[in-house]
């Protein structure tokens, strides 16, 4: 699905960085979560604190043991 911004250009989805966050979360690759993933990645992109309220970590109660 092809993304534009408000200027009307396509944007190229592969251009757009995946934070280590979302390479984290057991989302990514779920069709259903796609739009939304990729519409919060763009919004904010170039961010240096990235936030997502719908993460869900793919290690469940580990995360907190690898991230220490």
């Amino acid at each position: 699905m092809p993304y534009f911004d408000d200027d009307g250009n396509e944007i190229d989805m592969a251009a757009i960085a995946v934070p280590d966050l979302c390479k984290r979360c057991e989302k990514l690759d779920d069709p259903d979560e796609e739009i939304l993933c990729n519409l919060n990645r763009l919004d904010q992109r170039g961010s240096d604190d990235f936030k997502c309220y719908a993460y869900v970590c793919m290690y469940g109660e580990l995360e907190a043991v690898i991230i220490e």
